[in-house]
């Protein structure tokens, strides 16, 4: 039964179905009321009603045509004054002039509603002299040309605001993208630069030509870097916003083979766990794993002999990541998207980061996200 109505109203706000819809409930009275006439030889009164009907008829184009309906309403009406069949617009009148204020704007509006006033007031001080109709013309025109104006600044807002919040959607979707492909992307390089490297340290030196490809290599990984950096450029660009996570499958449970992956890479790193693990809501569970990733991987690349330690802390109300290192900070470079990466992850968790050299040496990442209670 739901599916059926749902069907019904959609076929019934189709454009050309609402209007024959309109045209046909407009027009029922005059219809009963014509017939009924005719069969009591009230010719005048009969003719009346026709006038209506002809005037309802026209409506069936008021969407295509809203300047051309009215025109030939208003003087279908000024025939009828002339006619002394009546001396008011009525609904089929009301309905063009509607349609012009819907579907037309700005001066084509002003001028047509101008038009009909004038011809609604030229022809009852003829036809209907003395009766001081322009006062109800006034109204009854400017009233349906201007609700006719509200709905379509209203359609045209909604319409709009629609567009900004796809566009919003979209803007948010590209910094997600940007941001996973820095984490996820970034972090493989550094650890594939990493063990070319040390690979290529190793060699003796009669191998010049393993040395030359290992060396290519590096430089491989480094042009994907930059390439990487443009592309992440680009997606950020405009990002207004952060959406919420899909799911990559990665989390707290993932940190011991993340410590022993940067171990193979070269860098020195323990994990240390307190209080009772629990699971954690998704968004807070990859902010953890990314924040430590990060952090390591800036650890590799801009600092020098540096041992890194990672502490994750359970909380009755927050779960808490620190990552330390002690080594010398490289000088030069240009700023990634790591950190700003980290700040917006705690953020979405409505938690708080807070990062910077340590006092003794080395830097210091650490962050505080609070868990939802149940």
């Amino acid at each position: 039964m739901g599916r059926a109505v749902g069907r019904a109203v959609r076929f019934l706000r189709r454009p050309k179905v609402a209007d024959l819809a309109l045209v046909i409930v407009i027009s029922v009275p005059a219809v009963i009321g014509l017939v009924s006439m005719i069969v009591q030889g009230l010719a005048w009164q009969a003719l009346g009603a026709a006038h209506y009907l002809v005037g309802a008829s026209l409506l069936l184009m008021r969407r295509r045509r809203p300047i051309l309906t009215a025109a030939l309403v208003t003087a279908l009406d000024a025939a009828a004054f002339a006619a002394h069949l009546t001396q008011l617009a009525n609904v089929p009148s009301a309905v063009a002039l509607y349609s012009v204020g819907r579907y037309t704007s700005g001066r084509t509006t002003a001028l047509t509603a101008l038009a009909s006033y004038a011809a609604y007031t030229v022809a009852g001080e003829l036809f209907w002299p003395g009766r001081g109709n322009w006062v109800g013309y006034l109204f009854s025109v400017g009233a349906a040309v201007g609700i006719g104006q509200l709905v379509r600044l209203r359609t045209e807002l909604t319409a709009r605001s629609r567009r900004e919040a796809a566009d919003a959607a979209v803007r948010e979707e590209r910094r997600r993208i940007a941001r996973e492909l820095h984490d996820v992307v970034a972090h493989h390089i550094t650890v594939i630069n990493a063990l070319v490297g040390g690979a290529r340290a190793t060699l003796p030196a009669e191998q010049e030509v393993t040395r030359n490809a290992l060396e290519s290599a590096e430089q491989t990984a480094r042009q994907a870097m930059t390439e990487m950096r443009r592309l992440l450029d680009v997606l950020r660009a405009d990002g207004a916003g952060e959406g919420p996570d899909a799911a990559t499958g990665v989390g707290a449970e993932r940190l011991p083979a993340l410590i022993k992956e940067a171990r193979s890479a070269g860098l020195p790193a323990s994990l240390s766990v307190t209080g009772e693990p629990v699971a954690l809501p998704a968004p807070v569970d990859l902010a953890v794993y990314r924040i430590v990733q990060e952090a390591l991987t800036n650890t590799r690349k801009h600092a020098l002999g540096a041992r890194a330690s990672v502490r994750l802390a359970y909380g009755p109300d927050a779960v808490e990541v620190e990552v330390l290192d002690d080594g010398s900070v490289k000088g030069g470079g240009a700023p990634g998207f790591g950190l700003g990466g980290m700040a917006e992850r705690v953020a979405l968790c409505g938690g708080q980061l807070s990062t910077g050299p340590r006092p003794g040496g080395g830097f210091r990442v650490h962050a505080r996200i609070p868990l939802e209670r149940p």
